[in-house]
């Protein structure tokens, strides 16, 4: 089993929009970064665990824990003209683009801010998020990290 921290702006797509959605389950599509897409085609894998992570928002951080719902497939946004994640040099017969389904597990007892996962830098040192510059919105989380993380959400929030 692989971990992974997969980003997303509330007001696009929230933790409570998945937890909505039918089977709370959601194609995680319009990834345009080759890197990424990379991770999500070839090494995410169906049971995988996922921190789901609300980005440029008040308070930036893990919200929630979901999982890795479907083999990956193409991103059938790409394909789409009338879609904002159209790429016109995606060729559905050569697909450039690929999406895997996330599914709602549950909520974290509370937020774990980037700022206090920052305070945290040395027990989670090599954890791309906290990585100066990082602005991937998939990356991979070791279970070491994912532990660590998961026991900072019993704990009380150093701002109380």
């Amino acid at each position: 089993m692989q971990y992974w921290l997969m980003k997303s702006e509330p007001e696009e797509f929230s933790f409570e929009d998945l937890k909505t959605r039918p089977d709370r389950k959601e194609p995680w599509d319009g990834v345009r970064n080759y890197q990424a897409r990379n991770m999500m085609r070839d090494e995410m894998k169906v049971g995988d665990g996922v921190l789901f992570y609300h980005s440029n928002c008040d308070v930036p951080g893990v919200v929630g824990l979901a999982k890795i719902a479907s083999e990956p497939r193409p991103d059938h946004t790409a394909f789409d003209p009338e879609d904002k994640h159209f790429d016109p040099k995606s060729d559905p017969d050569n697909p450039r683009w690929f999406l895997v389904d996330v599914q709602y597990d549950r909520p974290l007892k509370r937020v774990l801010p980037l700022a206090e996962l920052k305070d945290h830098a040395d027990a989670l040192d090599g954890l791309a998020l906290i990585r100066r510059g990082n602005r991937l919105s998939v990356m991979p989380v070791s279970a070491e990290h994912w532990d660590y993380i998961l026991g900072l959400e019993s704990t009380e929030s150093p701002t109380g």
